[in-house]
């Protein structure tokens, strides 16, 4: 047997509070989803990589750099170089050692494929030491 205490109205109030324990439940039920998933996104390849106790190469006291200006054009240093003399500037200015790092720079107005037409002539030369040349920090626009 219940007795009611309060003889007052029956009428149903508004609230005006919203109840947050559903959003609550739904926003932990997504952040376990996302905790789960986020490892299995990634690609993760394991790899035990050797310790090398290699020195460190020292810097060429003259590098030679090569450089494709925006125009296309060749140079070695400051020296401008015609597109069919590279071998015979690179053997002047290596002193015909194939062994001599090249130092390859290009500006960024040029296309991948010539910079592959150079990288091609100086394999065919027998350069095989090649470092291309980028800026460490540079903003992109």
């Amino acid at each position: 047997m219940a007795i009611r205490l309060q003889h007052g109205e029956d009428d149903l109030t508004e609230m005006h509070d919203i109840n947050v324990t559903p959003f609550i439940d739904v926003m932990l039920v997504l952040l376990i989803i996302f905790m789960v998933a986020a490892p299995l996104a990634t690609v993760d390849v394991p790899v035990d990589l050797p310790s090398s106790n290699a020195q460190q190469q020292p810097r060429p006291t003259k590098p030679i750099f090569l450089t494709i200006k925006a125009d296309h054009s060749l140079a070695i240093g400051d020296e401008p170089v015609a597109a069919g003399g590279l071998v015979a500037a690179l053997d002047q200015a290596t002193g015909s050692n194939k062994q001599e790092r090249i130092f390859l720079r290009a500006d960024r107005s040029v296309p991948y494929g010539d910079v592959m037409l150079v990288l091609n002539a100086l394999r065919s030369a027998n350069y095989l030491k090649v470092a291309l040349i980028g800026l460490e920090m540079r903003d992109t626009q």
